[in-house]
């Protein structure tokens, strides 16, 4: 059990390291992409079949990204039961920079100086929609290390997407989300299964710090991205193979050994492309062995072409996306729940991807189960890996609390507020006009944020930045002064983190002509 170093710890390897406990926070209000087509003037079905987007959640004036780790920190710590002195790492990943010096998770120390509780490692990693996933290993890395010292460790990935008026801002969304990580976890991270492919690319990247817009090159993005994912699954099916080798087991590995495959997702029809892609992968693999299955079945014509070649090629992209479309309901389309509703979050997007399956299928449903995760980052830095859910789906178990504590995200995201696209567009405006102003006071009203939700109250002539946060019911108003209040720290030192079947829209339709100016 976390908390404690067991006396021969040098010899002993924590056992199931993992995902303990997982939170997200989204916005409080969304804008209806099918009302934005029409405010943008677009083609009806653009943003909604072309992107396969549905709502996408903002931010006003009011959160920046230290406001939503706050937030999603304090939320995960209130609702697993947990003490602030049972971390001992805490990493941010995120790419929203309003600070080129002092890390986001600097600002979180607030929320543990109650505890006194300063012994905490980790700082922020930044690589575009890769670094949550970097956060996450060094986590993983440090609980597997000699320096671990029997603690929890935390990770937040958060970031706020919006991009200037035109064909990618449909494709922003804003939110954060805190992974606990320890050993004895219900979903396990498979030791020495990944696959990773780093590769220097101009396709999306943020240089002037004045402002919060990429400057992105769509069609580079989605190569970046598809070629990205080739070279992650052939070195993860090559590890995976080896050890199976070894094993005596002789069988390749295949789209079909993954129960659920999740990606980050920029929008969802890149993500049903890119199950396609995989599809695509194994076909190409299997022509050099004679397998056969009924999936490859029509797809003959394409045995000689090369990956290479195909990332815009409409024929083959149309026969595999045909071919993977059960797969693609089997395996993937319940982890777009929060891109298809919240849109783009950046980093914490593959996570929001795995918390959509969490609230949507049962314990028993997951128990035993391989999910594949692939997590891309422009510029670009990519890597495919696997979690293990743990067989032990009984009332009580971890896995049950996993998934109870995320049973409640469909009912949330229900709960939000639809803002019309005019004022949408004055928030986008107002932020814009406003960003990294000092002697500031934002402008928007509190009052429709979520109950817990920090936000920002002011920004002084040092560009220093205070905090408060809405209370939860049946508290008092906390106090909006210097720094930001503080939680009581919790009583007990052990997690209670804390159903279904998935509903999305209709799978978009293969030849709807989709935005490729969205960041990947």
């Amino acid at each position: 059990m976390p908390g404690s170093l067991p006396l021969n710890a040098e010899a002993c390897w924590p056992k199931d390291v993992g995902i303990v406990a997982l939170e997200i926070y989204f916005p409080s209000q969304y804008v209806d992409q099918v009302e934005l087509e029409k405010f943008d003037g677009v083609d009806a079905g653009k943003y909604t079949v072309g992107l396969g987007q549905a709502k996408m959640g903002f931010c006003s004036d009011r959160e920046d990204i230290n406001s939503l780790c706050l937030t999603v920190v304090q939320n995960l710590m209130e609702r697993s039961n947990l003490s602030y002195d049972c971390i001992g790492r805490l990493e941010v990943g995120t790419e929203t920079i309003i600070d080129k010096s002092k890390s986001v998770k600097t600002v979180l120390m607030q929320l543990f100086e109650d505890s006194g509780n300063t012994d905490i490692e980790g700082v922020d990693t930044t690589n575009a929609c890769y670094g949550g996933t970097a956060a996450v290993f060094n986590a993983i890395n440090w609980v597997e290390s000699s320096s671990w010292d029997g603690r929890y460790a935390l990770v937040v990935a958060g970031d706020i997407a919006v991009y200037a008026t035109g064909n990618a801002r449909p494709t922003g969304g804003a939110g954060a989300v805190a992974i606990l990580i320890g050993p004895n976890a219900p979903l396990i991270f498979e030791r020495g299964l990944r696959g990773t492919h780093m590769q220097h690319a101009y396709d999306f990247y943020k240089p002037d710090m004045m402002s919060e817009y990429p400057v992105v090159d769509g069609k580079l993005s989605i190569q970046c991205y598809l070629s990205a994912l080739d070279r992650c699954y052939s070195v993860y099916r090559n590890k995976i193979r080896a050890r199976w080798q070894k094993e005596g087991n002789d069988s390749d590995f295949t789209l079909n050994d993954f129960g659920f495959v999740i990606f980050h997702s920029p929008y969802c029809k890149l993500v049903q492309k890119s199950l396609a892609r995989l599809l695509l992968n194994d076909f190409l693999s299997s022509q050099n062995k004679d397998m056969k299955t009924e999936l490859f079945n029509g797809l003959e014509a394409f045995g000689d072409v090369k990956l290479e070649d195909t990332y815009f090629d409409r024929d083959v992209e149309k026969a595999f996306m045909k071919a993977s479309a059960e797969l693609f309901n089997q395996k993937t389309k319940a982890s777009l729940l929060m891109s298809n509703q919240n849109g783009n979050m950046y980093t914490p997007s593959v996570y929001g991807s795995l918390a959509s399956v969490l609230a949507q299928y049962s314990p028993q449903q997951l128990a035993g189960q391989r999910i594949g995760v692939f997590s891309y980052g422009s510029g670009f830095a990519a890597t495919l890996y696997s979690l293990k859910v743990t067989q032990d789906a009984t009332p009580g178990s971890s896995l049950d609390k996993i998934t109870s504590s995320l049973c409640d995200l469909e009912s949330r995201l229900d709960s939000r507020t639809c803002i019309s696209p005019e004022v949408f567009a004055e928030n986008m405006k107002l932020r814009e006009e406003t960003h990294h102003l000092v002697n500031y006071i934002p402008q928007s009203s509190v009052d429709g944020l979520f109950e817990g939700t920090w936000y920002l109250v002011r920004v002084d002539e040092k560009h220093r930045r205070t905090y408060a946060r809405r209370p939860l019911p049946n508290d008092g108003a906390l106090d909006a002064g210097v720094g930001l209040a503080h939680a009581s720290k919790t009583n007990e030192h052990i997690p209670s983190p804390a159903k279904k079947v998935p509903r999305l829209p209709a799978t978009a339709d293969p030849e709807a002509a989709a935005i490729s100016n969205g960041e990947h």
